[in-house]
């Protein structure tokens, strides 16, 4: 660490960064063949946990401050965090956020994706879209010398453009 105690990461450090966000993309990737109406968030839950273990990964949420799973599935309008239960199953049209947290040697990778189950509405299909762009628009700000600022502000004056709001 230098003087101010902000730690200096090596090569080999940003290889195991890279190494747990790839991995956090693996399991996404795979969600997109078993997410389907009938299928219980714990199987998902389950689904994502086993991946993690076998790729010789943590799941970071699991009993973090005493959440029960390794993953959080928030479906619908859940905002965020939502717990896996064997009681809540998808159902046609249902969006499904899923946020999965890897430890990996010791770095996290951190990330979710937003799946369907079947055929969604138009409505859901605007929302979808929007918050697409959404994440472009920020990507696109996010850059040497903007302020986190400058991202919420350009995602927020979209989403509000197109009649939703920003949490």
């Amino acid at each position: 660490m230098n003087k101010d105690n902000i730690p200096i990461n090596t090569k080999k450090d940003f290889e195991k960064m890279r190494n747990a966000g790839a991995l956090t993309a693996k399991v996404l990737d795979q969600l997109q063949d078993i997410i389907c109406p009938g299928i219980s968030t714990e199987s998902i839950n389950d689904f994502c946990h086993n991946m993690i273990i076998e790729n010789g990964a943590i799941p970071a949420p699991l009993e973090y401050k005493g959440f029960p799973k390794s993953i959080c599935t928030s479906v619908n309008h859940v905002v965020c965090h939502g717990i896996p239960s064997e009681k809540k199953i998808l159902q046609n049209g249902d969006i499904i956020n899923v946020d999965i947290t890897v430890i990996l040697n010791g770095w996290h990778g951190d990330s979710s994706r937003m799946f369907v189950a079947g055929k969604i509405n138009k409505k859901a299909e605007l929302l979808i879209k929007t918050t697409f762009e959404c994440l472009m628009r920020g990507i696109k700000v996010a850059k040497p010398g903007n302020f986190f600022g400058d991202i919420g502000y350009e995602i927020q004056k979209h989403a509000e453009s197109r009649n939703y709001s920003v949490v």
